[in-house]
Formats: C-alpha cells, sequence, structure tokens
C-alpha cells in the first residue's frame, strides 16, 4: 500500500532494497515472510516504524470493510 500510494514502482522499490522485484510482489501477496534486516531496510526506506509495514497478524485485503 506505501508503495502503491507513493507512486514507486515493484521494480523501483526492489533497486533500492538490493532484492529482485519479484521479492517485492511476493511479500505484498503474503507468500513471503521478510527477513529482519529487510524488514527494517523497508521501514528505513519509506520513513515509518516497522510496526506500520509487518505485523504479526495479517493485516485487511485493501477493499475489505474493517
Amino acid at each position: 500500500m506505501l508503495r502503491a500510494e507513493r507512486g514507486i514502482s515493484r521494480r523501483q522499490l526492489a533497486e533500492a532494497l538490493g532484492v529482485h522485484y519479484q521479492t517485492v510482489g511476493y511479500l505484498e501477496r503474503g507468500e513471503y515472510s521478510a527477513s529482519l534486516y529487510l524488514a527494517l531496510r523497508i521501514a528505513e526506506y519509506f520513513e515509518v516504524p516497522v510496526e506500520v509495514v509487518f505485523s504479526t497478524t495479517p493485516f485487511p485485503r485493501i477493499g475489505s470493510e474493517a
């Protein structure tokens, strides 16, 4: 969501983080869990606390009612 809100492509984010662009897609779909190091780098990139990006409970899907 942060990536889309800021108009950043998967490829741009991947390049900034030094990962393959498919890794970003896997993370966004919940098919891959980021390492602590990668999670901290993503939070740093977006300048938000890591809890804004990652949680131990699933985030509601975009468009679903809370």
